[in-house]
C-alpha cells in the first residue's frame, strides 16, 4: 500500500492536531477549576448583568460593575472572617483536647469494657486531631501560597468578566461546534439549561440561603464559634437528603441539657418555622417542578464530585451526572440516534 503526499500530509496534520489538543489539557489542567469556578459564577449572576445592561449602554461597563460587585462582596467577607475562622479553629482545637472522652464515653455505655473505651479514646482523639489539622493546615497553606491563590483568584475574575461579557460570542462558537441539527440542539441546551437551574438554584443557592439563616440563629442565641458552624451549616444545607436538622437537633438537645430549656425551645422553634420553611419555599419558587433533579443522582454527584475536584466538586459532580444522564436520555429517545445513525 502506497502513501501519496496527500496521505503524508492528513496523516501529518491529525498528528499535529492530536498533539496541540494534549499540549493544551496539559496547559488548562492546572486551571480548569479556576475556569470552571468563573463560568459557574457568571451563570449565577448573569440576571443581575442582563438587568444592569438595562441601565448601562456598554456590555463592558456593565460587565465591569457586576464584576465589581461581585468582588466586593466575595473579598470583603474573607478578608474581615479569616481571621476570625482562624481563631474559632484553635478554640476548638483546645476545646478538642480538653473533652473529656472517657468520662462521656462511661456515660454513654456504663458496661462497656475498659478495652473498648481505650478504643474509642483512640479513635475519636485520632479523627478529631486529623479533622482539624487539615482545616489548619489548609488555611495555612492558602495564606503561604498567597501567590498561586491570588493568580487562580484573578483568573477566576478574568473567565467571569469576559463570560458575561462576550455571552452571546461564547454561545455562538459552542453552537459552531456542535454536530447536531438546530431542533437538536435547542432541545438539549433547554435541558441542560433546566438542569443547571435546579442545581445552582434549588441546591447551592438555597442551601448558602438556609446556612446563613442558621447562622443568624447562631449569633442570635450566642452559641460559641458561630463562623465554624455557618460554614458547615452551608455545605450542610446545599447536600440533600441530610438537612440541617443534623446541627440544630444536637444543639438544641446540648442547650437544654446545660439548663435553658426556655432557649433551647426558642432556637427550635427559629429553626423549625423559619430555616426549615425556607427550604422548601426557597426550592418551590427558584425551581420549576419539571426540572427537579433526582436527590440520589445530587447526593451522588457532590460525594464523588467532592472527592475529585474538592469543594467545587460539590457543584460541579451533579451538574456532570445530570448531563451524561440528560445526554443518554436524549439518545434514547432518538433525539441522537438520527446523529450517530446517518
Amino acid at each position: 500500500m502506497e502513501f501519496s503526499e496527500k496521505d503524508v500530509k492528513k496523516v501529518m496534520l491529525i498528528f499535529l492536531a492530536v498533539a496541540l489538543a494534549v499540549l493544551a489539557f496539559l496547559i488548562v489542567r492546572p486551571v480548569v477549576l479556576s475556569v470552571l469556578g468563573g463560568l459557574i459564577l457568571a451563570y449565577v449572576f448573569f440576571p443581575i448583568y442582563k438587568k444592569t445592561c438595562r441601565y448601562v449602554k456598554y456590555e463592558a461597563l456593565a460587565a465591569a460593575i457586576v464584576s465589581i460587585i461581585v468582588l466586593i462582596l466575595i473579598a470583603l467577607p474573607l478578608w474581615f472572617l479569616t481571621p476570625m475562622l482562624m481563631r474559632q479553629l484553635f478554640e476548638i482545637f483546645r476545646f478538642s483536647q480538653e473533652i473529656d472522652i472517657v468520662g462521656l464515653i462511661k456515660d454513654l455505655l456504663p458496661t462497656a469494657s475498659p478495652d473498648l473505651v481505650a478504643q474509642f479514646e483512640i479513635s475519636i482523639n485520632t479523627a478529631l486531631g486529623k479533622v482539624t489539622s487539615t482545616i489548619l493546615n489548609s488555611l495555612i497553606g492558602s495564606i503561604l501560597n498567597f501567590a498561586v491563590v491570588a493568580l487562580h483568584l484573578l483568573l477566576v475574575a478574568f473567565i467571569f468578566f469576559f463570560a458575561l461579557k462576550d455571552e452571546e460570542k461564547l454561545r455562538e462558537f459552542v453552537s459552531g461546534l456542535s454536530p447536531l441539527n438546530k431542533s437538536q440542539e435547542k432541545s438539549l441546551i433547554r435541558q441542560f439549561k433546566d438542569m443547571t437551574s435546579s442545581i445552582i438554584n434549588g441546591q447551592v443557592i438555597a442551601g448558602i440561603v438556609q446556612g446563613i439563616l442558621a447562622g443568624i440563629a447562631f449569633l442570635l442565641f450566642g452559641i460559641p464559634n458561630a463562623l465554624i458552624l455557618t460554614i458547615i451549616s452551608v455545605i450542610v444545607g446545599i447536600i440533600p437528603v441530610i438537612g440541617l436538622g443534623l446541627i440544630y437537633i444536637p444543639l438544641t438537645i446540648y442547650i437544654f441539657l446545660t439548663g435553658s430549656p426556655l432557649i433551647a425551645f426558642l432556637y427550635l422553634a427559629y429553626n423549625v418555622l423559619l430555616v426549615s420553611a425556607a427550604d422548601n419555599f426557597l426550592r418551590a419558587h427558584l425551581v420549576s417542578r419539571r426540572t427537579q433533579v433526582s436527590q440520589v443522582v445530587v447526593l451522588v454527584g457532590m460525594i464523588g464530585g467532592f472527592f475529585l475536584f474538592g469543594v467545587l466538586g460539590l457543584i460541579l459532580g451533579p451538574l456532570i451526572l445530570t448531563y451524561f444522564l440528560t445526554l443518554l436520555r436524549a439518545y434514547k429517545e432518538n433525539t441522537l440516534s438520527s446523529f450517530f445513525v446517518s
